[in-house]
């Protein structure tokens, strides 16, 4: 005879109530990410807010600045250059046949040479910047991090932003300009050279018209953009080795978030300033300068 009783069985959700739970679990998710953007943004901008304060209270030793400068400025320019030459040449290649259509290959002068200065250059020279020096500070930051390097400095009543941010941060902001100038002039060369040189088309004209297309407001709005580019690599390089996880695979992390997060930074400071020294251009010269 049997004496145990039947359990009863649990009620299943339906369909509609599987369905609520997945949205309200995805907005949640969403939630978390957006409330860890939110804090990570406030982080860095505290960041930035203590190193500048730094910065312009006390002016950093030489022996601590002159490395960061030979590091940031000396060792890119051969990668900067390379790049803005193979840029050049590349945008040669490509623009020609399309020109040549049109009768009109004279003319491919100032689109290269204002796409280089306008863009290409700062972009290409602050995205060297990121993959070489910002990688570099975050792992070599991280790699203080984690040993207590920095740790110690504070417990010496030394400043870790006023000694490793600050010279850092001056790096960036002084030679990325020139970095993007050299980015420029050699992609110009090396534009030119493909186009006069190897493709044949008449030089006079072809350097008359960059000359009428770009302008010194181009090259400046080039310039204004890098110092931009130049402070965002610096401050998310540094906070994240400041703030990377313990341990090698955490330092690996900090050094690929630094680059990637500089890049993304980049491409999103470079269309805000687009838009606005577009619009300034449009106030100062209304009738602006035509391509062809």
């Amino acid at each position: 005879m049997a004496t145990g009783s039947r359990e009863n069985p649990q009620p299943q959700p339906g369909r509609a109530a599987r369905g609520l739970g997945a949205v309200a679990d995805w907005v949640a998710n969403l939630g978390a990410v957006v409330m860890q953007w939110i804090t990570s943004i406030g982080e860095v901008a505290l960041f930035a807010f203590g190193t500048v304060r730094w910065a312009v209270t006390r002016f950093p030793y030489r022996e601590t600045v002159m490395p960061n400068f030979y590091q940031i400025g000396v060792l890119s320019l051969p990668v900067v250059a390379l790049t803005g030459t193979f840029i050049g040449m590349i945008l040669a290649v490509q623009s020609y046949s399309q020109f040549r259509l049109l009768h009109i290959e004279t003319r491919l002068g100032g689109v290269i040479n204002i796409s280089l200065v306008r863009e290409l250059g700062p972009v290409l020279a602050a995205t060297m910047l990121a993959g070489r020096v910002g990688s570099a500070m975050a792992a070599e930051l991280g790699t203080m991090r984690v040993t207590e390097q920095i740790d110690a400095l504070s417990a010496m009543g030394v400043s870790p932003l006023h000694y490793l941010v600050v010279p850092r941060l001056l790096g960036c902001l002084v030679l990325i300009p020139a970095l993007t100038i050299m980015a420029d002039f050699m992609g110009v060369v090396g534009g030119g050279f493909y186009a006069t040189v190897l493709l044949g088309i008449d030089a006079h004209h072809y350097w008359e018209n960059s000359q009428r297309v770009v302008s010194s407001f181009d090259l400046f709005g080039g310039v204004f953009k890098s110092l931009f580019f130049g402070a965002a690599i610096a401050m998310i390089s540094c906070h994240r080795g400041f703030h990377c996880d313990p341990g090698a695979e955490g330092v690996g992390r900090a050094a690929t978030s630094a680059f990637v997060t500089s890049f993304v930074l980049i491409l999103i400071l470079n269309l805000q300033l687009d838009i606005l020294l577009d619009n300034l251009y449009m106030f100062l010269w209304p009738s602006g300068v035509s391509f062809l």
